[in-house]
């Protein structure tokens, strides 16, 4: 054993629910929110995902009629869940 190399290994581990459906059950707990709240709620929970993933998922959950986005105002939108 090499005396310079660390002798703990960080393992990362898989998660255990997909991304899309932890966005869906914040929808559903807490209804209708703005994007970046809807970000920060889904970030507590999945942390390493970024703004341009979060935003590839929306669109993916748009367009299978999950959800739908409304513009609010200048780089706002509304997401809600759709029943």
């Amino acid at each position: 054993m090499n005396p310079n190399m660390p002798t703990t290994v960080a393992a990362k581990t898989w998660k255990t629910r997909p991304t899309y459906t932890m966005l869906i059950e914040i929808l559903s707990r807490k209804g209708a929110m703005a994007d970046t709240e809807l970000f920060e709620e889904l970030n507590e929970e999945c942390s390493d995902i970024g703004f341009r993933d979060f935003n590839q998922l929306l669109l993916r959950l748009e367009v299978a009629g999950k959800i739908r986005t409304t513009s609010m105002s200048r780089g706002k939108r509304r997401i809600e869940l759709v029943t």
